[in-house]
């Protein structure tokens, strides 16, 4: 239910309009309400222009053929856009309002009832939104792309501030952090960098629910997410009644956030957000898998945050997206390569560890150096031999070492080794007398 309001929540953020057509004859099946002042069909906004004894709502209508609202030109690049297979590259469409000549960028894409076209206000004077500046947006994405090449290897941390860094420059926010999912789905702050008045966030972890599987979900389909302005009136989607459910905003780069969503970034102090799916191959620990975006896996997210509204254009957001893939592929050959190192260690300290108790001097394993716990992530280990208990780390006390001891020979002594996130949970009657000691044990 969550996902499905996220994805067909019916509003968009005020910051452009959208229109959704039927792909065959472009006739309109959804517009915003917001469509009709955005692109100066309003009498007021052209006191000349005949728009019936209805006013703008004759030219704006479900059934209206979208073509008529922009100028030839911007009709033909419409045209043009919607016959090709991956209508995303033919992004972003440049459309001027028919009846004011006003400049939008048109981002279209493929739903199921057929094609969603955001359009963007281009604002004259910004940079970005020329030819030179989109130009300009994609050739600093490379400059920064052969930066991340050439880092030295080894360094996941210097990678990581080097994107934060590298994307600050690039879009301007305030705070812009590398957002990493752990193995429990909880997050933590790897890399940040921020205006030098705001509160540091670097090594802070959130739990998992902070950003829900419906949100990761969707970082998967759209890769960049920007709201503008988390304070914002969302703006209602008007569609056709033929159409049996709400229209399917998900590639929206529109969409407006769900309110909690919206109440959460104005606890922070953020007012508006741009974030980028950092996605690695998630099959790297089998050995490979089958290639596409099935086998890809929500490493984290590039987080970026504003103290005041702020949009960043589409040229400059398709940048972002161009240097997060390339960010993810680095990314994705510096763990690989921390696995194999992680994997030598193992194999170097397992030999070790073996090497002693063959001598027949186990106690080597936890009094020498390498020990079990350069074996095994844990906070404590214990030996328990011939009667004697040696211990290491935070342990329980030696009476319950060989409780548990005597426990595992009785129920799991005819296999290899025990391994729990819980004794309790593996049943051994004494767990809640463990206290802080230990949880889980292998």
């Amino acid at each position: 239910a969550y996902l499905s309001r996220m994805q067909r929540g019916g509003t968009i953020q005020p910051f452009g309009c959208v229109l959704a057509v039927e792909e065959t004859n472009f006739k309109i099946i959804a517009y915003s309400q917001n469509a009709l002042e955005m692109l100066d069909l309003m009498p007021q906004s052209v006191p000349t222009m005949e728009l019936g004894k209805h006013g703008g709502g004759e030219v704006l209508t479900i059934g209206t053929d979208v073509r008529t609202l922009f100028t030839p030109s911007s009709a033909r690049a419409l045209e043009k856009a919607a016959m090709a297979p991956d209508i995303s590259l033919m992004n972003p469409i440049w459309v001027h309002s028919q009846y004011s000549g006003k400049p939008f960028n048109a981002i279209a894409h493929r739903i199921d009832v057929g094609m969603v076209i955001d359009l963007e206000p281009r604002r004259t004077g910004d940079a970005a939104m020329s030819t030179a500046g989109a130009v300009q947006s994609q050739k600093f994405a490379v400059r920064a792309i052969s930066r991340l090449q050439s880092l030295p290897t080894g360094d996941i941390g210097l990678l990581c501030d080097t994107v934060v860094e590298d994307v600050r420059e690039l879009t301007g926010y305030d705070r812009v952090m590398v957002y990493k999912f752990h193995e429990d789905e909880h997050g933590e702050v790897v890399a940040e960098i921020r205006r030098a008045d705001l509160e540091p966030y670097l090594g802070l972890h959130y739990p998992a629910t902070d950003i829900p599987q419906a949100s990761r979900f969707l970082f998967m389909q759209n890769r960049v997410r920007m709201i503008c302005d988390c304070s914002a009136t969302p703006v209602n989607v008007i569609q056709s009644e033929e159409l049996r459910q709400p229209l399917c905003l998900v590639g929206s780069t529109l969409r407006a956030p769900h309110g909690c969503h919206a109440q959460y970034m104005a606890n922070m102090g953020s007012i508006a957000s741009l974030v980028m799916a950092v996605v690695i191959n998630g099959n790297d620990e089998e050995g490979g898998g089958t290639s596409g975006r099935s086998s890809m896996k929500l490493w984290g997210l590039v987080v970026c945050h504003h103290t005041s509204p702020r949009a960043v254009s589409f040229p400059l957001r398709y940048a972002c997206e161009f240097l997060m893939q390339a960010f993810g592929l680095q990314l994705n050959m510096e763990l690989q390569l921390a696995a194999q190192l992680t994997e030598k260690h193992i194999l170097r300290t397992q030999t070790l560890l073996c090497d002693m108790l063959l001598r027949d001097a186990p106690i080597g394993i936890v009094t020498q150096s390498p020990s079990i716990m350069d074996l095994v992530k844990c906070d404590g280990a214990a030996l328990y031999y011939g009667g004697t208990t040696w211990c290491l780390g935070v342990t329980p006390t030696e009476a319950q070492i060989k409780d548990i001891a005597e426990w595992l020979l009785e129920y799991h002594g005819d296999s290899t080794g025990l391994s729990t996130d819980s004794l309790a949970d593996a049943g051994y009657p004494g767990a809640a007398t463990l206290g802080d000691a230990v949880c889980g044990m292998a």
